[in-house]
């Protein structure tokens, strides 16, 4: 069917100019400039299709969602660094330009970089918030809180159904079942399960009912462990005056929560571990301070014995040095006698040749016999006197050996190890009555410190029902809330007719 051209069309065409018309490639060429112009490079999200690989190296596919699609183009120098191999119905995010192919006329998208949809928009997320936080000194060193050596409560910020608490309070049944647990409840992954474990470590550090916290859940994917790289449970971990074990995931799982924390453990069983001391190593400890002491003094002892032993066998024996004492004394009183006979035969040699001289000396054989008896006398006093100087001196000798005997040197220090173990002993009982009066007095001023003796004088907790958020201010709540308060003995579960906030 022909077209109509009226006469005024006829006269609209002739008075165009010919550089009015454009060519097909400078429109396609300006339509490009425009859209490239206008367009920054940009991120989109899609699902590959049509996916073409030549020899070439280039990749040609098509991104669509549920309403458009698109053709992209990615250049063989960029794929290169591509991680992965790229598969038709693969969710992707894209960095690309937006072009117009001019030799087609087509409109399409230069691919600059590629990555797998969902887990690489969030370790983008992670690697940001990461850096950001540590600019801010929330993983340095210096803030780091040390776990008490013997915790007497432990709570557990975590999901109750899990097989994380499970796993962690097996180890503490196991390693340390004095130890007091608290299970804080909170959604570990979902839609809010951020600000559940935020709140729930806030609550534990207002209520100071806990000397150590684990915070953390099992493993699994980087999405489920997203509610751990949250900045707010990592400024509620960072402002948290309790020290705070971070187990999240397995060993190879790292979250923002593990960096802020004070101690990373690589799975919640390992936290436990790192929190509950083992009893039956501590006794081990003990037993085996016992049985050092008990070798240290039985190598005192035996020490003693043998210095004993080596005095006393350098010490002569009694009866020996005696028995030598009466050799002794029995040769003086032989050579004694010897020279009495000598001096007496001399005596009666001399008396004989005086008498052989004289004729009738009655008078001169009895004043000789006079002087003979006086030296008779004067010879056996003087024997005697002797055999009583030598008696003296062995009785002398005789006590002095009494006194060195070994087993008055050997009961000597029988005394003193006896004296020392009495010691040990006294000395033992009082460091455990000074450990016993500083446990009492430390459970004294736990006791003067606990949220429950405020609730024994008439005070109470008020909760949202739903959150279970402890309301302050009259304010936060409105007609109709449910409300969950707390006495010392109880719960009431009530509905707020009516509130009245303070007049600033």
């Amino acid at each position: 069917m022909a077209s109509l051209v009226t006469p005024s069309d006829r006269q609209t065409l002739a008075s165009r100019s010919v550089k009015d018309v454009y060519p097909v490639s400078r429109l396609v060429r300006e339509a490009r400039v425009l859209l490239e112009g206008s367009f920054p490079l940009l991120w989109v999200e899609g699902e590959v299709s049509n996916l073409a690989m030549p020899g070439s190296g280039h990749i040609y596919f098509t991104l669509k969602d549920a309403a458009a699609q698109v053709r992209c183009a990615m250049f063989r120098n960029r794929n290169q660094h591509l991680r992965f191999t790229p598969e038709n119905g693969m969710q992707v995010l894209l960095r690309v330009r937006v072009t117009l192919y001019e030799g087609r006329g087509e409109f399409q998208l230069v691919v600059e970089h590629m990555e797998e949809a969902g887990s690489g928009a969030l370790q983008r997320a992670y690697e940001a918030l990461k850096q950001r936080l540590g600019l801010e000194g929330l993983f340095d060193a210096a803030h780091k809180k040390p776990l008490p050596a013997f915790p007497q409560t432990v709570g557990i910020v975590s999901s109750p159904d899990g097989a994380a608490v499970h796993d962690i309070v097996s180890v503490f049944r196991r390693r340390a079942p004095s130890i007091h647990l608290i299970i804080y409840p909170v959604a570990v992954q979902g839609q809010g399960a951020a600000a559940q474990i935020a709140q729930a470590i806030q609550t534990a550090d207002a209520r100071q009912e806990c000397d150590v916290l684990i915070v953390g859940r099992g493993g699994g994917s980087l999405e489920d462990l997203w509610s751990f790289n949250e900045e707010l449970v990592a400024r509620a971990i960072f402002a948290c005056q309790i020290p705070i074990i971070s187990a999240v995931g397995h060993e190879i799982d790292y979250s923002i929560a593990d960096f802020v924390a004070d101690v990373r453990a690589p799975t919640p069983s390992a936290a436990a571990e790192l929190a509950a001391p083992e009893t039956r190593q501590l006794l081990q400890t003990v037993q085996a301070s016992v049985s050092r002491m008990h070798r240290y003094l039985l190598q005192t002892l035996q020490q003693q014995h043998r210095q004993l032993s080596f005095l006393k066998a350098r010490l002569p024996k009694p009866a020996s040095r005696l028995q030598q004492h009466h050799k002794e004394l029995h040769r003086l009183k032989q050579q004694l006698q010897n020279a009495w006979r000598n001096q007496l035969q001399q005596r009666q040699q001399q008396l004989d040749f005086q008498s052989a001289r004289l004729k009738h000396p009655r008078s001169m054989l009895a004043l000789q016999q006079q002087r003979l008896k006086h030296c008779q006398s004067r010879l056996q006093s003087q024997v005697h006197w002797l055999i009583q100087q030598h008696q003296r001196n062995s009785g002398q000798l005789s006590q002095r050996l009494q006194r060195c005997l070994p087993v008055n040197e050997l009961e000597l220090h029988k005394q003193h190890c006896n004296q020392l173990g009495k010691q040990l002993h006294s000395g033992f009982v009082l460091s455990l009555k000074q450990r016993e009066q500083r446990l009492i007095q430390q459970m004294r001023t736990l006791a003067a410190v606990s949220p429950l003796n405020t609730l024994e004088r008439g005070y109470s907790i008020t909760q949202d029902a739903g959150s279970q958020r402890v309301i302050t201010d009259a304010a936060e709540v409105n007609s109709g809330d449910r409300l969950d308060i707390r006495l010392s003995r109880g719960e009431l579960h009530c509905q707020v007719i009516s509130s009245r906030p303070k007049q600033s």
